[in-house]
């Protein structure tokens, strides 16, 4: 069981480059079980690639630094083992799998992660209940389940279909990446709803975004400014108000 006092995530001094372009350059950040950190910032400050190199992609290399996520070093782990740990990307853009259809996916998946954690499968019966109930509050019908992942779905349906993946493999550390970019008003909601319903004092999250907007349904703990590879500024909730009202021009 986690306690609030643990670090979820440490972020220490870490340097990051593609294509040997320096990307994060010394970027610091804690979060603790239960919380709740936004990240804003320009166009190319290196969000989505601090998103990219949590979850192990293979493209970014650190250069300096280290990341603990439950007292694990990253360095050391693979994509799947950060996974199966509980560390969970929703995608700016969410890759189209034609042939595999989204229950396949998540109970091959869900089955992995229970393998890593040596505990029992879910019985079938249980499992389908489970995903009927929260496609039932992402207002998604059952024919869904058997549809490919996000092949011909719409932008809204992509960013539910992230939701509900969430749900299911209910992970510790959810990293959302810009999931209210191209989303109507009425599908932010249903989206943020979700989120709302699975956050806990035993998981945490961090939100990447741009805008205000998504924040005003999901209200964050603390907002970080991150520009040029870094954090420059952190702060609650206001500072995201008052980064919708006059930018980032102060900190560039």
């Amino acid at each position: 069981m986690l306690v609030k006092n643990i670090l979820m995530l440490k972020i220490e001094n870490l340097h990051c480059e593609i294509n040997n372009n320096p990307i994060l350059k010394g970027l610091n950040l804690s979060v603790k079980p239960g919380e709740t950190h936004a990240i804003m910032g320009p166009n190319g400050s290196g969000k989505s690639s601090l998103a990219s190199v949590l979850v192990g992609n293979e493209n970014y290399e650190v250069t300096k630094g280290e990341v603990l996520f439950l007292k694990k070093n990253l360095a050391e782990l693979s994509i799947e083992e950060r996974a199966n740990l509980g560390m969970f990307l929703s995608f700016q853009y969410p890759v189209e799998i034609p042939g595999v259809s989204v229950s396949n996916f998540l109970k091959t998946a869900i089955g992995e992660q229970r393998k890593f954690k040596k505990l029992k499968a879910v019985k079938s019966v249980d499992l389908l209940k489970k995903m009927r109930k929260n496609l039932e509050m992402l207002e998604m019908g059952p024919e869904f389940l058997s549809r490919s992942i996000n092949d011909g779905f719409s932008g809204g349906e992509k960013k539910r279909n992230e939701i509900f993946q969430m749900l299911m493999l209910d992970p510790k550390l959810i990293i959302l990446d810009e999931t209210d970019s191209g989303l109507d008003i009425d599908a932010l909601k249903i989206v943020a709803r979700g989120i709302n319903k699975f956050r806990s004092k035993k998981n945490a999250f961090i939100v990447i975004t741009h805008y205000q907007r998504l924040l005003n349904y999901i209200k964050p703990d603390y907002v970080h400014v991150l520009v040029d590879g870094k954090i420059v500024q952190s702060g609650n909730f206001e500072l995201a108000t008052e980064l919708e009202k006059s930018g980032y021009d102060k900190y560039i």
